[in-house]
């Protein structure tokens, strides 16, 4: 498979049921369900929040393709925070959470963000790796972050990856000189 076979693109409201699926199976598992379809629908159809997902190009004639991946960040004054980012484990290794991160990326750097945010669980190696390789760093260890149904308790690992100094947006768009300046 290629990476050309892949398709980035915003998540709409039939992609909740998917994501939903995917957050349970690939991040959520052994902890409790918390990101449902409905959820995941107020999150797509929050302007906060940017929902986007990795379609491999299908062949069901529908043009959608199959989710393969998904990414929810929620934005705020200077912080944006990645709540959710899965790869199919059949996709992994194939460039497409890079892809979705990199799409993330640009839409904080362009909405002004100074960093973006995340929690992951601290035993998950796999995604350490991939966000230190995108340049997030390790800020604090929080013990009992995750809790399963079965009041198993879990500890998150909080990275941070600064896009800007943080404080106001400089202002550089200057209007064109008109020939009577």
């Amino acid at each position: 498979m290629t990476q050309r076979a892949i398709t980035i693109r915003l998540a709409d409201p039939r992609d909740a049921q998917a994501i939903a699926m995917m957050s349970r199976d690939f991040v959520e598992a052994g902890l409790g369900w918390k990101y449902d379809a409905a959820r995941v629908l107020r999150a797509i159809r929050d302007r906060e929040t940017l929902a986007v997902v990795a379609c491999e190009s299908g062949k069901n004639g529908s043009g959608r393709g199959t989710l393969t991946g998904f990414a929810i960040m929620e934005f705020g004054d200077e912080r944006a925070h990645l709540v959710l980012l899965a790869v199919r484990p059949s996709h992994r290794r194939l460039g497409i959470g890079e892809r979705l991160l990199d799409w993330l990326l640009e839409s904080a750097r362009c909405a002004g963000m100074a960093s973006i945010h995340l929690e992951l669980r601290a035993g998950n190696e796999n995604a350490r790796r991939f966000y230190r390789a995108m340049s997030f760093h390790e800020t604090v260890l929080v013990p009992g972050y995750y809790r399963s149904g079965e009041g198993r308790k879990e500890g998150a690992l909080r990275m941070l990856r600064v896009l800007r100094a943080p404080g106001p947006v400089p202002y550089t768009w200057r209007p064109p000189r008109t020939e009577d300046t």
